[in-house]
């Protein structure tokens, strides 16, 4: 084999087109990946044009997962929070005991009343027989008190100048009370005296939560169930939530503690109730319709 056969196998020929010169240590040209002599080995003295290179396809690993979709969104199940839960920046909190979601803020029992809701997916008798429940505690409350008052105005007073008993009759106790009941009400002070109604208003600690649980209060006689309702709420400091939930367990009924039933708001309260009487305030306890106690 010649010398210049043995040169060609170890070194590279400069591949500039005009060149061709042989170099034993060539340069390779990284962007072209061509080999040039020590001439031409910069980009500008080989006028280099680098090779198209195909962009690779993406693989699986590659791709981005998609943004997730906040159509799904829903609104925190406390009814009087607004807050909307399940999204890109909230996450909504569900309770095992009432089935429901809630916003950070509510995600608590004692936050959203858990003990007095009915569990979604719950069988309709649950309802039935919370309402039940309560309307019989009301009953046996009810006819506790009316023993109770009776005891209490039969009982002998002390009377005369030597002290003596005496036994007042069941009409001069009866005013007395309303006549205390007349002192201490509050209502307002524009309704005329003679359109009064003086009334005993209680919140039941079975079936809501109250800040003042009794009070005295006078109303318009004119005015209808309903409004007496968000009167006496907004007294006791009671949470209504009638006109933005269709839950019959979240709605506050008014019960008639001497009728023995649930009045209906459209009725005006000078037709159902008379000086003295009490109202209670209960939560999920029916519509009202029936007259559910016969006390």
């Amino acid at each position: 084999m010649a010398i210049g056969d043995v040169v060609e196998t170890i070194g590279k020929r400069c591949e500039l087109e005009y060149c061709g010169q042989l170099d034993l240590l060539p340069f390779p040209c990284s962007d072209c990946k061509k080999f040039y002599c020590l001439d031409h080995r910069s980009t500008i003295a080989h006028k280099c044009k680098p090779l198209e290179t195909k962009t690779p396809e993406p693989t699986s690993d590659d791709i981005l997962p998609p943004k997730p979709n906040i159509t799904t969104h829903s609104q925190c199940s406390k009814p009087t929070c607004k807050t909307l839960i399940d999204t890109t920046r909230l996450i909504g909190n569900h309770c095992t005991r009432c089935n429901r979601n809630y916003c950070l803020s509510h995600r608590h029992e004692e936050q959203h009343d858990c003990s007095t809701l009915t569990p979604i997916g719950a069988r309709p008798t649950t309802v039935q027989q919370r309402t039940q429940t309560a309307l019989s505690k009301l009953k046996l409350w009810a006819e506790n008190k009316r023993a109770e008052d009776a005891k209490r105005r039969s009982a002998p007073k002390k009377t005369g100048f030597f002290g003596g008993l005496s036994k007042p009759s069941a009409a001069v106790s009866a005013q007395a009370e309303l006549n205390a009941l007349k002192r201490d009400a509050k209502g307002d002070a524009k309704v005329a005296p003679e359109k009064r109604i003086y009334l005993y208003v209680e919140a039941s600690s079975d079936t809501t939560k109250a800040k003042f649980p009794t009070g005295k209060f006078f109303y318009n006689k004119d005015i209808s169930v309903g409004r007496v309702l968000d009167m006496a709420a907004r007294a006791l400091m009671v949470e209504n939530v009638n006109n933005r939930s269709d839950r019959e367990e979240d709605k506050l009924r008014v019960f008639h503690v001497e009728g023995g039933r649930l009045l209906k708001f459209s009725e005006k309260l000078g037709d159902v109730v008379v000086n003295g009487n009490m109202l209670v305030l209960l939560r999920g306890v029916g519509d009202g319709e029936p007259d559910l106690i016969d006390l």
